[in-house]
């Protein structure tokens, strides 16, 4: 009899839990939303996405408005919607108990500001994806100019990495290359101030010091640009110092273990 006793408390017990968490969701689903807090993590201090634009093109969208309860609250379609941003690079939705919720997003970081053939400019980041230009801010990278294809709806450099075909008609795994190693190098970073790229497919490094043209010639590695740009330094740290900067008018880097110079 004590079993049957013990059996029907517990029966009576998760019973009562169960009417307990359905009152809870319902009450839940019931409540008004508040404004979302919103996190937003940047590289820069400037961010190309405030919390007052990010919030208002959700409110644009219909995915917010006020007197929104919890169970209208979609937060997939609003992580989906704020991922579609070409700022963004990761983003979190998510609801505590009661009406308070938390949106979480990361901004890309950008690496160069391409202007192609078309008249068109938009950022790469360090990842490879293409970033439109904001109004909001404007990022102090390397400008990339010249006979540019890629448009601001171009894939990104990893698709074309892996396509054969869109590396024979693509560049911007090249300006990857070679605006990822500038980026990531302290001198580089403050002396190369634009990449060029000309009709024959060589690309040209324009210093912000010096006055020379660097021919840099392609970039379709990662060692063929590290290797370039070791010979560049190592030249700028022992040759330039004795010769002067004003010497030369080109130094060429396309030849492999040496550098051509041009002097004025």
């Amino acid at each position: 009899m004590k079993k049957w006793i013990k059996i029907a408390l517990w029966t009576l017990f998760i019973a009562g839990v169960f009417v307990s968490m359905s009152l809870t969701k319902t009450e839940q689903n019931e409540y008004v939303m508040e404004k979302p807090e919103i996190l937003i993590e940047a590289s820069d201090e400037n961010a190309f996405l405030t919390k007052d634009e990010l919030y208002t093109r959700l409110v644009r969208e219909g995915l917010l408005y006020p007197g929104q309860k919890f169970k209208d609250l979609n937060l997939r379609q609003i992580e989906n919607n704020i991922s579609k941003m070409s700022e963004v690079q990761a983003t979190k939705a998510y609801a505590k108990i009661g009406g308070s919720w938390n949106i979480d997003v990361k901004i890309r970081k950008p690496i160069a500001r391409i202007y192609n053939q078309f008249g068109e400019n938009y950022y790469l980041d360090e990842l490879g994806f293409v970033m439109v230009p904001s109004y909001l801010y404007t990022a102090r990278v390397v400008i990339v100019t010249g006979n540019i294809p890629d448009r601001k709806n171009s894939p990104s450099v990893s698709e074309i990495i892996n396509n054969d075909t869109l590396k024979t008609i693509r560049n911007l795994d090249e300006i990857y290359r070679i605006s990822k190693y500038v980026c990531n190098d302290p001198f580089l970073n403050s002396q190369i101030g634009q990449i060029h790229l000309l009709k024959n497919g060589d690309f040209v490094l324009i210093p912000q010091v010096g006055g020379q043209t660097i021919v840099f010639g392609s970039a379709k590695t990662d060692e063929e640009v590290e290797d370039k740009f070791k010979k560049l330094i190592i030249f700028y740290q022992q040759g330039l110092p004795f010769e002067g900067w004003e010497k030369y008018e080109e130094i060429n880097l396309k030849y492999k273990k040496q550098i051509v110079c041009k002097k004025k």
